[in-house]
């Protein structure tokens, strides 16, 4: 599908929209301590292969899409249990449990397109984080579902239009890699200067 969107952008609107246009619109990217760790640990989960114990498959590094949906993207591991069929995604995070729902849309995509995929039905997923070294729990419910329908279709519709939101600072822009580029405390004053060259 040619306008397919990778997962990933979904979390980064949630996150923020100015953010994900950064990211997939302007093409930049720059690393800083949280993003360079969270890296390593992702790094660290997918050099594990695949194993089965009794009952349990744990696949790692697994690809999925939809194309109903039109997303695609890449889950950190995949549990696979038999008799009856039951799949779990289990996505791993740097730091700890989130107020927004950013890594919760995340994960109901890429659970979202297993059931296209798979055919089959997934009632929770799991969260791990390395903070508090111990999974989250989230139940695929349909508000969650809703929700992550929603962030598909504006994040779409952002990265169709191509522009960059205008910046809102927040006590989160402090995490952010790109906070140095977008630099959101300062107002934006370029289209007053090129109408002040053109005006006088």
């Amino acid at each position: 599908m040619d306008n397919s969107i990778p997962i990933s952008a979904l979390q980064h609107y949630v996150f923020c929209p100015r953010q994900c246009a950064y990211i997939h619109t302007e093409r930049i990217w720059q690393d800083n301590f949280l993003t360079a760790s969270g890296n390593q640990l992702h790094e660290r989960v997918h050099s594990t292969e695949a194993e089965t114990r009794g009952t349990l498959r744990t696949e790692r590094s697994v690809q999925v899409v939809s194309q109903a949906l039109g997303i695609h993207g890449q889950l950190d591991l995949l549990e696979i249990r038999q008799n009856p069929l039951q799949l779990t995604p289990v996505e791993y995070k740097r730091g700890k449990p989130k107020v927004s729902d950013c890594d919760r849309v995340q994960l109901c995509a890429q659970a979202l397109c297993l059931e296209e995929m798979r055919g089959v039905s997934i009632q929770r997923a799991a969260l791990w984080y390395w903070q508090v070294r111990k999974r989250e729990w989230i139940a695929l419910d349909q508000a969650l579902r809703a929700t992550t329908r929603t962030i598909i279709t504006a994040t779409r519709a952002l990265l169709a239009a191509g522009e960059l939101p205008a910046a809102q600072y927040s006590k989160s822009c402090k995490a952010c890699s790109l906070l140095d580029v977008c630099q959101p405390k300062h107002s934006d004053h370029s289209q007053d200067y090129v109408q002040h060259l053109f005006c006088e």
